[in-house]
């Protein structure tokens, strides 16, 4: 067995994945947005903080609370296991078994939340914390199979076509929910407290073809003797962040990343937690602005992820952050802007219609803008520590969660949930000044050169063995 992981492909190039592989590898974003929108964006977060919590009179500002401390414990809990994983995955050649492990615990975890009734607040937290815990750590898993897909000028439109199936997907699922199952409400109880076992059971059933066709490339190492897994992975984090200076451009993308997912994350737990509570938008306003987000952020993943190989990963990434502070801006303004509108031109709106038109602009800007970012954490990455290397962008994508989230949390607490919202303007801001020193040529290279050093090594490691043998 050899002791060196190999490679992909074995030249010098990484060759594109049958066209099967990659529809199996994009189905688990197919599959997995039924928790992300059915659980944290649209139904289950507003039943939680709305009723399984319920105070009108703090204007819910307590369930926010709880809401932002139960997400923002899931994502520390990642950042403590994510890289660890990552690093025992990549040597033991197990990343196939730690995504479908991730997977099971999802679905049972969130099925169960249909036991979860109104002041049943602990359970609540704790079911959500390990369903958000083992989906998180998913996103990790399957992220890392991106670099063997393809050469890296083919990760863009790969990485996008998952995230615009994604979307596919959670148009799907919370369509269905919100058209079979109706509104998060103290009166709808009965009903809608379904959503968790349908986005288990959509989630178990939409991700067979992942387990199907993705195939386990890499090759397993042999244990050094009084090793285990644990000890060798720690062994290889320590390697692996001291080599972090030959991948210089990998480790400042992910400090703008820190930054730009944790003005997402805010995005995604309480964008629809903000259209009830601040826009105070009716049920068919909800259901169309699901909509529109859902093919606006496909299309912004297709079309972004399109442009993106053609003008590089970086420059997409730096405009898709930009779309970001104007989204965030016009969520911001949009009561006052409506008062201004209907003063000036007598147009009679009300702020949830306005708000629609900002649905467009957030939608664009969230498939893109994650698309973006796989796809240059993929290019960056060296394939033989290609978990490794998505197990930090999932610490720095985790570790963005608990700040933002609970940072969001906090603030909302003190001056409310409408004011607080340009948190995200500052973040993306701040995302964007750090991105600036990205080299997208320099960080391709780095990795390019980490794999022909290590092809080299092994090769001469198996000559060795063979005349030993010999």
């Amino acid at each position: 067995m050899s002791v060196y992981p190999q490679p992909a492909d074995a030249g010098n190039r990484r060759v594109r994945a049958p066209r099967r592989e990659i529809f199996g590898w994009a189905m688990f974003d197919f599959a997995n947005q039924a928790y992300t929108l059915l659980i944290i964006t649209v139904i289950f977060n507003e039943l939680f903080t709305t009723v399984i919590v319920g105070d009108r009179n703090d204007d819910y500002r307590l369930g926010n609370l709880l809401w932002s401390v139960a997400l923002a414990t899931s994502y520390f809990l990642v950042v403590v296991a994510g890289p660890v994983c990552g690093a025992v995955m990549d040597y033991s050649a197990a990343k196939k078994r730690f995504l479908f492990g991730s997977y099971l615990v999802t679905v049972v975890s969130t099925c169960l939340l249909y036991f979860v009734a109104p002041g049943y607040v602990v359970l609540g937290m704790v079911l959500l914390i390990v369903s958000n815990f083992a989906y998180s750590l998913g996103e990790s898993f399957i992220a890392s199979f991106l670099p063997e897909l393809g050469p890296p000028e083919d990760l863009g439109k790969i990485s996008g076509f998952g995230w615009a199936l994604g979307y596919v997907g959670g148009l799907f699922a919370a369509g269905f929910t919100l058209v079979f199952l109706g509104a998060a409400s103290a009166e709808n109880f009965d009903r809608i407290r379904w959503v968790g076992p349908f986005a288990g059971a959509f989630f178990l059933l939409a991700a067979i073809p992942t387990f199907t066709w993705l195939r386990e490339r890499g090759r397993p190492r042999s244990l050094p003797p009084g090793e285990n897994y644990v000890t060798v992975a720690f062994g290889r984090l320590r390697e692996t962040w001291l080599e972090l200076r030959q991948f210089r451009d990998l480790a400042i993308f992910l400090f703008s990343v820190l930054f730009a997912m944790a003005g997402i994350y805010i995005v995604i737990a309480f964008a629809f937690i903000y259209g009830a509570q601040v826009i105070g938008w009716d049920e068919s306003i909800r259901n169309i602005m699901f909509i529109i987000v859902q093919i606006t952020a496909a299309v912004g993943a297709i079309g972004f992820g399109l442009i993106q190989d053609r003008i590089g990963a970086k420059v997409t990434y730096i405009g898709t952050l930009s779309l970001w502070v104007l989204a965030v801006l016009a969520i911001w303004a949009t009561p006052q802007l409506t008062a201004f509108l209907d003063r000036v031109f007598d147009l009679g709106w009300e702020a949830q219609h306005l708000f629609l038109f900002v649905g467009v602009l957030a939608g664009l800007s969230l498939g893109s803008s994650q698309s973006a970012s796989r796809a240059l954490v993929g290019i960056f990455s060296p394939t033989a520590k290609a978990a490794e290397f998505f197990g930090f962008w999932g610490l720095a994508n985790k570790l963005a969660g608990v700040i933002g989230i609970l940072g969001l949390g906090l603030l909302q607490v003190a001056v409310g949930l409408h004011t607080s919202i340009l948190f995200c303007a500052a973040l993306f801001l701040t995302a964007i000044v750090i991105c600036l020193r990205v080299s997208q040529k320099r960080g391709e290279a780095a990795a390019a050169a980490w794999d022909n050093r290590r092809r080299k090594a092994g090769a001469a490691h198996n000559r060795e063995e063979a005349g030993n043998d010999g």
